[in-house]
């Protein structure tokens, strides 16, 4: 077995959480094998039976076939140079992130670009206003393909001839939600389509927590357009500043339900957006002089 096919397969294992996923792949790094489970697994504050669980899942016809079926998918792990050191260093990096697309749009500065899925005439006016500016400047925009705020954020970026990466909650054989696999198609051909979860995965309500934080471990900087008190959006701008990533939100009318929560990022610090300008100084410069 090479070291790709056994990244694949751990990534697969369901009786493991990531995070020690993560941790085997870099035992096996430091010990350089990858074939004594036991010696890897010492490396874990596991019980007897949790060790026993991943041998024998490790061991089973089923992963066996998982692998097989997924790993003729092009994908990237922590150990390949194209993997944004952004996102090895968030709490539970993706071991695996399945594409389609252009890879080096990982290089551009990116901006989250997040919000509600029921964006409202304000926001759609934000949103065509603030981006055409940061697109031309040759920053990529991140997002989830979710409707609304997501999507129009995409739908801009591919019109003005810009860098669109999406992260979806599925696997590259799927789409979610359905209105937006026309736009998912387009972002894997002229964009760059990113996913951790592999081959007929469904849309699971808890994949989207979870893609959030790939969003946010992305990105440079995030903004916030159209969220209520709870919106996902939020979540995904709390992982960004906990990820030390810069936070704008479009502040938005009082008596808005859907401004309630970038207006309340606002009164917590964040930085109230007006204009294409204020989103790039969100931006650190370096990025720019890098490229």
């Amino acid at each position: 077995m090479h070291l790709r096919e056994f990244i694949l397969r751990l990534s697969l294992c369901s009786c493991l959480s990531r995070r020690m996923k993560y941790r085997l792949l870099m035992a096996a790094v430091q010990q350089k094998q990858i074939t004594n489970l036991a010696k890897l697994a010492d490396h874990l504050n596991i019980t007897f039976n949790k060790r026993m669980q991943w041998f024998d899942e490790w061991s089973s016809q089923k992963l066996r076939r998982q692998t097989e079926q997924n790993l003729p998918m092009p994908f990237i792990t922590p150990l390949d140079a194209i993997y944004p050191q952004r996102l090895r260093e968030i709490y539970d990096p993706p071991l695996v992130l399945y594409y389609q697309g252009n890879l080096q749009l990982l290089q551009y500065p990116c901006l989250a670009v997040v919000g509600s899925r029921n964006i409202t005439k304000y926001g759609e006016r934000a949103i065509n206003q603030l981006l055409p500016g940061i697109v031309s400047s040759q920053v990529a925009i991140v997002s989830g393909l979710a409707k609304g705020v997501d999507g129009l954020a995409h739908q801009i970026t591919l019109l003005d001839g810009g860098a669109a990466i999406a992260v979806i909650g599925t696997g590259l054989d799927g789409s979610y939600p359905r209105c937006n696999a026309f736009l998912q198609r387009q972002i894997a051909q002229s964009g760059l389509l990113l996913t951790e979860y592999p081959l007929a995965t469904t849309p699971y309500p808890s994949n989207f927590p979870e893609r959030n934080r790939i969003i946010a471990g992305l990105c440079h900087a995030c903004l916030v357009v159209e969220g209520s008190r709870r919106s996902g959006s939020l979540i995904t701008a709390n992982l960004a500043l906990q990820d030390n990533r810069n936070v704008g939100a479009v502040p938005g009318p009082i008596d808005s339900p859907m401004s309630l929560g970038a207006n309340e990022l606002i009164a917590a610090g964040a930085r109230p957006i007006l204009s294409s300008q204020d989103i790039l100084e969100e931006l650190p410069d370096w990025l720019f002089s890098a490229r």
